[in-house]
């Protein structure tokens, strides 16, 4: 069985990423495994550059096969932002629903609902050595707060051909259809040839 760091700390997306590596034969290992908690610091201005950042980190520190993923929505009626700053957008607001609130009346303001989630995958087998996947999953933000699965803007985020926001979907239907899961697969089939 070949080991594979996945460097996060998230336990949401810690879970989500191993129920989609149950089937696959591959020793998953998160940072909680190798008693890791430091994280370097995000400064890129791309998913790519986040994602690589921690993937590198996680090789250097450990040698062993490290991938890491950076994630966000992109919000049409916000200039398609937060993007990167998805995570400290949300913290900048007193709670989750303060900051829906905000983006459902951004969206009143500009009449635009269109939103898309993606997910950039970095995966370093060698120092400096670096293989990218991308994973993108379109659609529109909800009217209202909707679901309890699921974790950041899933409760708002509709997507595409679907009646239901992310959060009302069982993770196994959310695996299904995913950014994250999308890239997550690429990954999985780039490592099982």
């Amino acid at each position: 069985m070949k080991q594979l760091l996945f460097f996060s700390n998230n336990k949401n997306k810690i879970i989500e990423i191993k129920k989609i590596f149950k089937k696959f034969n591959f020793d998953l290992l998160s940072l909680n495994d190798l008693n890791i908690s430091e994280e370097p610091e995000e400064s890129g201005q791309t998913f790519e550059e986040n994602a690589k950042i921690k993937s590198d980190h996680g090789f250097n520190k450990t040698g062993i096969p490290c991938f890491a993923d950076d994630s966000g929505i992109c919000i049409e009626s916000l200039n398609w932002k937060p993007g990167v700053l998805s995570k400290r957008f949300l913290n900048n607001f007193k709670n989750k629903e303060v900051c829906f609130k905000s983006i459902f009346k951004s969206i009143k303001n500009s009449g635009k609902q269109n939103a898309y989630f993606k997910t950039s995958i970095s995966l370093t087998i060698n120092k400096n050595q670096n293989i990218i996947f991308n994973g993108k999953i379109y659609g529109r933000i909800s009217e209202q707060i909707k679901g309890s699965f699921g974790f950041g803007y899933d409760p708002i985020f509709i997507p595409k051909n679907y009646n239901k926001t992310l959060a009302e979907l069982s993770t196994k239907d959310k695996n299904e259809i995913s950014h994250r899961s999308i890239a997550v697969n690429k990954l999985i089939n780039f490592l099982s040839n």
